[in-house]
């Protein structure tokens, strides 16, 4: 029972003793490891923080509506008899976009009209017979009924006649032709559309707390990846009087100069405004903020010990901040850095407080407030 007493207690020993050697082991081992992180200093790029001239803006994306467009179609049914117009031109006000077959509509006018004239006729010699008691006043009355009446016949027909020949009701550029000749028309079927391209406007929505930023007359601009790197201006010309109930949102509309007529109802773009003067802000790249669940931080770099070379080495310094809009590339920062802090933009992820850093600065990383998408 002794014998079976030690035994059991000498294996308790050696299991102990083998934990133990196991935490001394691996002990040493992190020490070398963050003995080795001291030693060896990570590579990163740095920039040194600045102050920029931003202007307080709005941004809303909004849709390209013409001033004046519509959908052309005719009010009666026909047949077609004419389609002057080519697909994508320009017409003007007044231009005969449609005729459809008014053959017997003419005519009709045609017989209206003589029968019109003859009431005439009929008018003015009982006018000069009343005078001498040849023809009652009662002949004389029906008489200037007949001819008044064949007059609202004639205007009635020729507003038929004129139905059946579409104008452009203003300038603009014609769509795509939707009809052929010969074709027969219902009421309201669409031949073309016609848009009035120069200006146009731009809708869109801004929430409540804006409102008071925002009135006719204020500079905007607009840029759509339809025409990368090209701006267009206009200004503020409307604001709706009343706010989406659901949304807590103000409609505005914008009218943008168009003279190429290159921007087309229909299609979205990217509106900016100016609200005010230009405001002294330091900023740093987008790239040199670490996002954590408890805050936004950088690193900045700092000199350290002097080293083996007599030179002082560089550190990092981890530092919280508090950001502010962004631009582009650039992120406007609050609280946390001054001007002339060299801040690390790039490599953070294997750093930490007090690592050591080489700074090499021979990749040019993004850092424009107005960045210019260019086509590979």
């Amino acid at each position: 029972m002794t014998r079976r007493m030690v035994f059991m207690l000498a294996i308790v020993a050696v299991i102990l003793a083998g934990f133990i050697g196991w935490k001394l082991f691996m002990g040493m081992m992190i020490q070398k490891y963050m003995a080795s992180m001291t030693g060896h200093p990570e590579t990163v790029s740095a920039t040194t923080v600045a102050r920029s001239q931003w202007s307080p803006t709005l941004k809303a994306v909004g849709s390209l509506r013409a001033v004046r467009g519509t959908d052309i179609a005719p009010q009666l049914a026909g047949i077609v008899a004419d389609v002057p117009f080519k697909s994508g031109e320009d017409v003007k006000a007044g231009d005969v976009l449609l005729q459809l077959v008014d053959d017997d509509d003419v005519a009709n006018l045609n017989a209206l009209k003589a029968s019109a004239e003859l009431a005439r006729l009929t008018y003015e010699r009982n006018k000069e017979l009343v005078r001498t008691h040849a023809v009652s006043q009662a002949s004389l009355d029906n008489a200037i009924a007949t001819y008044r009446s064949a007059l609202a016949q004639v205007a009635a027909q020729q507003a038929l006649v004129e139905k059946k020949r579409i104008t452009a009701p203003f300038a603009g550029r014609v769509g795509i032709r939707l009809v052929d000749v010969g074709q027969y028309l219902s009421p309201g079927t669409k031949v073309t559309t016609l848009q009035s391209l120069d200006p146009i406007y731009i809708d869109f929505s801004l929430p409540q707390q804006a409102v008071h930023l925002v009135k006719p007359g204020q500079k905007v601009t607009m840029t759509t990846d339809a025409f990368p790197g090209e701006t267009f201006t206009g200004e503020i010309s409307a604001l709706d009087p009343k706010l989406d109930a659901q949304t807590r949102n103000v409609s505005v509309r914008a009218e943008l100069s168009n003279p190429d007529r290159k921007l087309l109802p229909g299609m979205f773009g990217s509106v900016t405004i100016v609200t005010g003067g230009d405001q002294d802000v330091l900023t740093l790249p987008q790239t040199a903020i670490t996002y954590n669940p408890y805050g936004q931080s950088i690193y900045i770099v700092k000199k350290g010990e002097a080293g083996a070379d007599g030179k002082p080495t560089l550190v990092v310094e981890q530092s919280f901040v508090t950001t502010g809009e962004t631009r582009g590339d650039q992120i406007e920062i609050l609280k946390g850095i001054k001007e002339g802090d060299e801040v690390v933009t790039a490599g953070q992820i294997k750093l930490r407080n007090g690592s050591h850093v080489v700074i090499d600065n021979s990749v040019k990383l993004p850092n424009d407030a107005a960045p210019i998408v260019q086509d590979k």
